[in-house]
């Protein structure tokens, strides 16, 4: 090569490379200030695009998934992990219709309602028996299920055996002993002679071998075991007579149910056959067994039968006034059930949403109680739920546990203790208030008695129920009495 075409050669080189290091300088000179300027502009960041319906595909760039959808792309500012939960548009909300509601401390309205059925009261049963041998000699014309009154007649009875002992009686009264004529009364009592009969006898001087056996109570003939010339033993029964006087009604309680059902639990019967008619009573019994086809425990309420109207086998409905308690509640339209789960969507600041896990208790008049899971005060979607629990599970939204619940409360207390200071125990709890019968208060001038107090904050009566021993503290004011504290005598 000669020296002039070298010369050229490494010109030309020097040439490319200062073009190549402009290249690239001038591209890494403007790179960040692309970058600069997309941020300053506000555009958004793309990490990667997917499809909703399979939200764990990942793709670099925009086109179909494996299902053939379009894929849309997912952002860096989308679901940061500043605060837990999904952030949805405030616009798509209102589209959605959704409302938020807070769960407030309060009392399910009404009781629970079940079915039942009119049975005899089987506490008054009278077993009729022949109290001594002989022969039918006349039966009444009976048949089981009629009504009878009390004293009826059932059969006429011939009792040889007491024939000789009439005889020997008559004889003793008129041979003037008074001794002998009394153990002779008595030895027809004890042949099962009633004791007005033996007296008769005794009066008339005339001798009755023929006894007619009658029923002691009115009522239903439910058994009636006697027929014209059959021979009787003594003890033999007769019959049986269910009285009507009172009923029992046999409410079938579902078995979710049964713990707000007690002994003593006030009910209001009504039936088909008396419209506009209610009839009252009280949870007599609860049958120790449940029905294993309808999952139902039996809860007995006795009721007055006046006039015999209530016949056996009636359908009724039966409305129990639980003692209603204070209990945290929500919306039953809030209420996700899962199958396997329970849940509600919570409304967080700042427009997000997240599903948390609750236990759910009693619900009535369109409110459900919540036992675990939600804070009073907390905020719940009512309506639209659904849809915004999707949007989370497409996110990969986790429920928050129950036990996160608590921590969540709201602390409404000034934290202050009352002036005053006593023990008692809980009568009642309703929403605002609890009533005590407590102890002595000295610094008053209160003897020990039941009174209302009004709480300084809802939240503080939660956990407690009915017969708690308690100790509390509590201020006067014009108002009346405020609880400040309570907690359990057993806690201190």
């Amino acid at each position: 090569m000669t020296p002039n075409k070298k010369r050229r050669a490494v010109i030309g080189a020097g040439i490319a490379a200062a073009v190549l290091a402009a290249g690239a300088g001038g591209y890494l000179a403007t790179r960040p200030a692309d970058e600069a300027s997309a941020s300053a502009t506000g555009e958004r960041k793309i990490l990667y695009w997917y499809d909703p319906m399979v939200p764990a595909e990942h793709h670099d760039g925009p086109g179909l998934s494996s299902m053939g959808m379009k894929l849309i792309p997912k952002y860096a500012d989308e679901g940061g992990a500043v605060a837990p939960g999904v952030s949805i548009d405030p616009g798509a909300v209102q589209n959605l219709g959704a409302r938020i509601v807070e769960a407030k401390l309060g009392s399910l309205p009404g009781g629970l309602v079940a079915t039942g059925t009119v049975d005899y009261n089987e506490r008054n049963i009278a077993i009729v028996q022949a109290r001594a041998g002989g022969f039918v000699q006349r039966v009444y014309g009976l048949a089981p299920n009629d009504i009878v009154r009390a004293g009826a007649p059932i059969a006429d009875v011939l009792v040889p055996e007491w024939g000789g002992a009439q005889q020997e009686l008559l004889a003793l009264q008129r041979s003037g002993n008074p001794e002998l004529a009394r153990a002779a009364r008595e030895r027809l009592v004890l042949l099962g002679m009633d004791p007005g009969a033996v007296a008769a006898v005794s009066r008339s001087g005339r001798v009755r071998n023929v006894t007619t056996i009658r029923t002691p109570v009115g009522g239903a003939v439910k058994t009636l075991n006697v027929r014209q010339g059959m021979t009787l033993a003594a003890g033999q029964t007769l019959a049986e007579v269910n009285g009507l006087g009172t009923v029992w009604v046999n409410a079938a309680v579902p078995e979710t149910m049964a713990g707000q059902i007690k002994l003593g639990t006030p009910a209001e019967v009504t039936l088909t056959a008396f419209p506009g008619e209610t009839l009252t009573g009280k949870v007599t019994a609860i049958l120790p067994q449940a029905d294993v086809a309808s999952r139902t425990l039996t809860a007995r309420i006795e009721i007055p039968n006046r006039g015999g109207r209530l016949r056996p086998g009636m359908f009724a409905n039966v409305s129990f006034n639980a003692q209603q308690q204070s209990a945290l509640l929500v919306p039953s339209e809030a209420v996700i059930r899962t199958g396997t789960r329970t849940l509600v969507m919570l409304a967080l600041p700042n427009g997000r949403y997240r599903p948390a896990e609750v236990r759910a208790g009693r619900s009535a008049g369109g409110q459900t109680e919540i036992l675990a899971g939600l804070a009073d005060g907390e905020k719940v979607v009512e309506s639209g739920q659904f849809l915004i629990d999707s949007e989370a599970n497409l996110a990969g939204v986790e429920a928050r546990p129950i036990d996160q619940a608590s921590a969540m409360t709201p602390d409404k207390s000034d934290g202050r203790q009352g002036r005053y200071r006593t023990t008692g125990t809980i009568q009642t709890i309703t929403a605002g208030s609890v009533t005590l019968q407590h102890q002595a208060v000295p610094a008053l001038k209160w003897p020990a008695m039941t009174m209302t107090f009004r709480v300084s904050y809802p939240a503080m009566l939660r956990g407690f129920k009915k017969g708690d021993e308690v100790t509390f503290s509590f201020d006067q004011e014009a108002q009346g009495p405020v609880l400040r504290t309570i907690t359990r005598s057993s806690e201190r």
